[in-house]
């Protein structure tokens, strides 16, 4: 219990702390979640694919991760989820593109 009386005392006296905390794990849930989508979608469709649901949380997730590491000012966790997002929103662009044209 003097664990748990330690941990509600620190949350409360840096609460500020709590929220990026907060961030930073559903941040990496978001991110996580991609893995689970992708492997649930290939198991129905009995080979692999890439739903485009896996490309948004690329996206949303890297993106609150990247401001995240910002935060921090951890420079090359900056450069590891800042780097990848173009091509996370150049790949939803060309579904979407694809997606128009196939409409048309």
């Amino acid at each position: 219990m003097n664990y748990l009386a330690h941990l509600y005392a620190s949350m409360m006296a840096n609460p500020y702390d709590v929220l990026w905390n907060v961030v930073g794990f559903g941040g990496q849930a978001l991110f996580s979640i991609r893995m689970l989508l992708q492997w649930w979608k290939s198991e129905q469709e009995g080979h692999s694919i890439v739903p485009i649901g896996f490309w948004y949380c690329s996206l949303i997730g890297g993106l609150v991760l990247f401001v995240y590491a910002i935060h921090l000012q951890a420079w090359p966790l900056v450069a590891g989820q800042g780097l990848p997002l173009p091509i996370y929103a150049r790949n939803l662009w060309m579904i979407h593109r694809d997606r128009s044209r196939a409409t048309a």
